[in-house]
C-alpha cells in the first residue's frame, strides 16, 4: 500500500543539514515517504540521504530549487505532499500541527514564519512587501508568501506544475495559483531556525529576481488589478495636463493625447491579460479536481 504522505526535500549541497534533519523527520512521521531531490550536489548529499533511508532522486546537472520541487511532486507516491527546506530551518516537530489543520479540510497549509524567523532585516522587509502585494491581488490575507514549509493535496499541486519556475519563488507561484483556483489555503505560525550551511541566495541577482516576482504576481494572478491603477494614473495625468494647457491657451496638446491614449491601451492590455489568465489556470486537458479531501475518502 503506497504511503498517504510524501515529504519532499529539494537539496543542493546540504549533507550536514540532512544528517541532522532526516532522523527527526523519521521520529515524527515514521510511515511517510521521504523523498530527497538532489540538485547535482557535490558534497555527498545523495549518499547521506540514502544512508538515512530516504528515497533519493538526483539531477544530472543543477536545475534549480523549483525544478527539484517539480521532480519531487511528480515522483511522490503519497496523496498528501509536504514540502520542507533541506537546510534544517524547518522543525519537523511543527508537522503534526500543520497536518491537524490540513485534515480540517484545507487544500494547502503553509507554515508562516514569525517575525524573528527572518534571516535578515532586508529579507524580512521584502517578504512583508510581497505579502501585502499578494494580499491586495487575492483579496485574502497572506501571512507568508515565500515560506518553503507547506502541505498540499498532491492532485491539486500537480495541476499547476507547469506554472512553477525552475529556480526560486515556487512558493509564490503555487500560493497564488491555489488562491486563483478557489482552493482552501490557510496558515499556521512557525519559528524557522538558522539554516545549517551556506545560503544559496545571491543578494544582488536574486534580489532583482524577487523584484520581478512582484510584477509576476500581478500578471499571474489578476492582471487587471495591476494594469488598472496604471491606466487610471495615465488618465488622471492626461486630464490634469489637458486642463492646465486649456486654461493657458485653450488647446489640446499632443502630450495630453498621448497620455489619454496610453491609459486606454494599458486598460485594454490588462483586460486581455485577465482573459488569458482565466484560461491559464485551468489547462484544457485537465479534468476538474474532486472536492473530496484525500484523507477523508
Amino acid at each position: 500500500m503506497p504511503p498517504q504522505i510524501s515529504i519532499i526535500l529539494p537539496c543542493r549541497n546540504e549533507a550536514a543539514a540532512l544528517q541532522a534533519l532526516l532522523p527527526l523527520i523519521r521520529q515524527v512521521l515514521p510511515e511517510a515517504e521521504v523523498l530527497v531531490v538532489d540538485d547535482a550536489s557535490t558534497d555527498g548529499s545523495a549518499q547521506i540521504a540514502a544512508a538515512q533511508g530516504a528515497r533519493c532522486i538526483r539531477h544530472p546537472y543543477q536545475k534549480g530549487n523549483g525544478a527539484a520541487i517539480k521532480t519531487g511532486a511528480r515522483a511522490a507516491s503519497g496523496e498528501t505532499l509536504i514540502f520542507m527546506d533541506a537546510d534544517a530551518q524547518h522543525d519537523p516537530a511543527d508537522l503534526p500541527r500543520l497536518l491537524e489543520r490540513y485534515r480540517q479540510g484545507f487544500d494547502m497549509v503553509v507554515g508562516a514564519r514569525r517575525a524573528g524567523s527572518q534571516a535578515s532585516l532586508a529579507r524580512g522587509l521584502a517578504n512583508r512587501l510581497y505579502n501585502r502585494l499578494a494580499s491586495y491581488m487575492t483579496g485574502q490575507r497572506i501571512e507568508d508568501l515565500t515560506s518553503g514549509l507547506r502541505i498540499a493535496r498532491a492532485d491539486l499541486f500537480r495541476e499547476f506544475i507547469y506554472l512553477l519556475p525552475n529556480h526560486f519563488s515556487y512558493p509564490t507561484t503555487i500560493t497564488m495559483a491555489f488562491f486563483r483556483a478557489g482552493y482552501h489555503v490557510t496558515y499556521v505560525p512557525i519559528t524557522a531556525a538558522k539554516r545549517i550551511g551556506k545560503s544559496h541566495l545571491r543578494p544582488l541577482q536574486d534580489g532583482l529576481r524577487f523584484l520581478l516576482i512582484i510584477f509576476k504576481i500581478g500578471t499571474l494572478y489578476s492582471p487587471l488589478k495591476l494594469f488598472l491603477p496604471v491606466s487610471i494614473l495615465f488618465f488622471l495625468l492626461g486630464s490634469g495636463y489637458w486642463a492646465y494647457t486649456y486654461s493657458l491657451s485653450a488647446r489640446l496638446s499632443i502630450m495630453t493625447v498621448f497620455m489619454l491614449t496610453t491609459a486606454v491601451v494599458v486598460f485594454l492590455i490588462g483586460l486581455v491579460s485577465e482573459q488569458i489568465t482565466q484560461l491559464m489556470y485551468r489547462p484544457a486537458d485537465s479534468p476538474p479536481a474532486s472536492n473530496t479531501h484525500p484523507e477523508r475518502r
